[in-house]
């Protein structure tokens, strides 16, 4: 049954091939837009040759009911989302082209917002700032100069929302399966004197998640005002969140879910003195990072213009987690006597914090005149972070081993800045040639003990890099006529290894850089009532950081440098509007992802000797060989269906091809209703209700792999171990949106 279910899910998207459509947003006249000169350069226009999507406020709302940004995302071409709670909320993360969030650029109007140290994005501390954000761009690939950590798959550059012209207030609310519910309430005086406009948001989401105890309490806020001048426009935002999350991130093994069911949740997990199963009930992730970002926007004519921008980020957080059968010495404690028994282990409760701080400044000069459009831009930026652990609570105290102690501290600094200059020349043929320099300059410096072990003392590190990168991108685009476009690039980007690489490896062994070289050839036609496009790419990597399949204790994934690898596919996309309110638009992404000569290395359970096993070539973890989404929808007179569909080929979790540990092909669909109309008291009003995973597929979208091998009677024997992020069957979201 679930094998049927699967193949006309699948016929279902295959048989829909049309495109997460490219245009451009629509700009609402009811909007001042202050268009930051520096988003538009760091961003793909019409005639830049690169492979990306544009997604429009419009359709954000459209999905935007209280899944975080990734989910939002998750139809734009070569795109898969995870989530540790199973539904969309809470921890999530985003892949493109099989690279993870660790490899893809992300910046709000033009600022950074990938973490300094580990690269990624923790959407879980930006809730609901969908809400916020008046349009996105995805590029695929390296992409365009932009600011932050290096795009080796993709960068994603959201812009904030333009400041209306009039007063308004906006309630929007949803409510359905797992106890989630969303409340947002958006207003904006409007253009105040001519000169001062002001917007203000507050939100609450919140979940008991599909995974068990997988809840999250999100709390947030965005407030922005500017002023408006005849050549000058200043903006001033900030923008906050509070999220406190219930670890679940241990995932769970295909025998503990025939055990316990679908919904295991190891996290927390210990037994009492009389052998029942007990859950922590403060396992819980807590942070508070808060923005301030300052824009200015100054045009000297129509044709030269200048944009700054400042920003300031604040993070507190930690959290705290019940260990069991912990050595003390891990911990900074000595073993003691008691009871005339050495007690050198101990249940107990750590608390892991980080206090750190990320300010800075990008800028960028443009120039658009005839058929020249050139920026020169870049940015500086410092980031400050402590980081160290606390023994709350120790089972088996006595002697040393009382709580209430550091048992590790360390510090990082890092310095990153980059100057890119870039521009186009369009001929009067039609055809735009492109070329875009950047150069990227990294000092990243850790100092101080690990929180692991190195024998009986903990790892000190004393970590000094530095690294020079220059990135070149050029390429030709040629509009051959109003329908027919066609272009082609090659594009070099550099990067730094993450704080992760540096911490779960050996510490006399450090990573690498890393260094791609991205080849895109594409074609777009756009029509009245027709578009499509295929793009073809080849990504090749030198010493890849390349996911492992493995965790580290925290849930996150580790990776280590492959010498050579690539990545290479095509991107099919079409779309189709017809005049009676039917659309239709989809994309297929098939890639070869591959690691050249892989050579693994297990270790032995008690002698820890290493056995290597050379492999040749082998499929990259958790880059699916298949992506297709579809998305069906219709509108008459208020009235809006759509259904949407994505297919994910089967994945492998680990780089060895281990079947054992597959990630298995899923099919999912979500239905989404809604209906639009208007009362005496308010502007407009809709209540609608989209259905997740409408036919109810039984899957998981992440995990983790790994091997090891034991010797017995002088024979090397081989095992393997998986956990697995399941996803929740068929839940439901109720919503309604009152315009005033």
């Amino acid at each position: 049954m679930k094998k049927d279910k699967k193949v006309a899910c699948l016929l279902l998207a295959a048989c829909m091939l049309p495109l997460h459509a490219q245009e451009q947003p629509k700009d609402s006249l009811r909007e001042v837009m202050l268009e930051g000169v520096e988003v538009m350069a760091t961003r793909a226009s019409q005639t830049t040759p690169m492979a990306f999507t544009n997604i429009s406020r419009e359709e954000i709302k459209k999905v935007n009911f209280g899944q975080d940004i990734p989910y939002l995302l998750s139809m734009t071409p070569g795109a898969i989302t995870t989530s540790d709670a199973g539904a969309g909320i809470g921890y999530t993360t985003i892949r493109v082209r099989g690279t993870d969030a660790t490899r893809i650029n992300v910046t709000a109007n033009g600022i950074p917002v990938n973490d300094a140290e580990s690269h990624a994005v923790f959407w879980v501390n930006l809730p609901d700032l969908a809400s916020s954000v008046k349009d996105m761009q995805v590029q695929r690939g390296v992409g365009t100069s932009t600011n932050g950590a290096g795009a080796f798959g993709a960068s994603i550059n959201m812009q904030t929302g333009g400041l209306s012209t009039l007063p308004y207030a906006e309630f929007n609310g949803s409510a359905g399966s797992f106890g989630t519910h969303k409340e947002t309430l958006n207003v904006g005086t409007g253009l105040l004197n001519g000169h001062w406009a002001f917007d203000a948001r507050l939100s609450h989401i919140a979940t008991d998640g599909y995974i068990d105890r997988a809840s999250v309490r999100l709390n947030s806020y965005y407030l922005q005002g500017a002023w408006y001048g005849e050549h000058t426009n200043i903006k001033l935002i900030s923008f906050a969140g509070d999220e406190r999350t219930y670890h679940a991130w241990n995932y769970a093994s295909k025998e503990e879910m025939a055990k316990y069911g679908r919904t295991y949740n190891s996290c927390g997990e210990y037994y009492d003195e009389l052998g029942n199963r007990q859950y922590y009930k403060d396992q819980t992730d807590n942070y508070i990072q808060k923005n301030w970002q300052l824009l200015l926007n100054h045009s000297f004519s129509d044709a030269l213009k200048l944009n700054v921008g400042l920003h300031y980020t604040k993070g507190d957080g930690y959290y705290q987690e019940y260990k069991t059968n912990r050595k003390l010495i891990e911990y900074g404690m000595q073993p003691f006597e008691k009871d005339g028994e050495l007690i050198k282990k101990s249940d107990l409760v750590r608390k892991k914090v980080m206090d750190n701080w990320f300010l800075g400044g990008v800028f960028s000069l443009n120039y658009q005149y005839g058929g020249w459009n050139a920026a020169l831009g870049g940015g500086f930026n410092r980031y400050d972070g402590d980081h160290f652990g606390r023994v709350l609570w120790v089972k088996q105290s006595g002697g040393d081993a009382n709580p209430d102690r550091n048992y590790y501290f360390n510090n990082a600094t890092k310095n990153d800045g980059n100057i890119y200059a870039k521009a186009s020349y369009t001929f009067l043929n039609g055809l735009t040639a492109y070329a875009d320099l950047q150069y990227r300059h990294i000092d990243y410096n850790i100092l101080g003990e690990n929180d692991k072990m190195d024998g009986d003392i903990h790892q000190h590190f004393d970590v000094k890099e530095h690294f020079d990168f220059f990135n070149p991108k050029a390429g030709l685009s040629w509009e051959i006529n109003r329908n027919h476009r066609v272009y082609g690039s090659v594009a070099v980007a550099q990067k730094e290894p993450t704080r992760n690489n540096y911490t779960d490896g050996n510490s006399n062994d450090l990573p690498t850089s890393e260094k791609l070289t991205d080849f895109e050839l594409g074609y777009h036609y756009t029509g009245s009532w027709f578009n499509g496009g295929i793009n073809f790419y080849y990504m090749n990597y030198k010493d890849q950081l390349v996911l492992t399949g493995e965790l580290n204790e925290i849930g996150e994934p580790m990776a280590v440098n492959m010498p050579k690898s690539y990545r290479m596919g095509v991107e099919l996309m079409a779309g189709i509007n017809l005049p009676m309110g039917l659309s239709w638009e989809a994309n297929a992404t098939l890639s070869r992802n591959r690691i050249k000569d892989f050579t693994e290395t297990l270790y032995d359970d008690n002698t820890y000797e290493a056995w290597q096993i050379n492999h040749g070539d082998t499929h990259i973890a958790f880059s699916p060989s298949v992506i297709i989404n579809n998305r069906l929808a219709y509108s008459y007179k208020g009235f809006d269906v759509a259904l949407q569909t994505q297919y994910v080929s089967r994945q492998f979790m680990t780089n060895a091809d281990v079947t054992e540990t597959l990630l298995d092909a899923y099919c999912v669909s979500n239905l989404h209703l809604a209906y639009t109309f208007k009362m005496r008291a308010a502007k407009s009003i809709t209540i609608g209700c989209t259905i997740y995973n409408l036919f109810n597929e039984e899957y998981e979208n992440n995990g983790y792999a790994g091997s090891g091998y034991y010797t017995d009677n002088g024979q090397k024997i081989r095992y393997n171990y998986a956990g697995y992020a399941a996803q929740a069957g068929i839940n439901a979201l109720a919503n309604v949106t009152l315009r005033f």
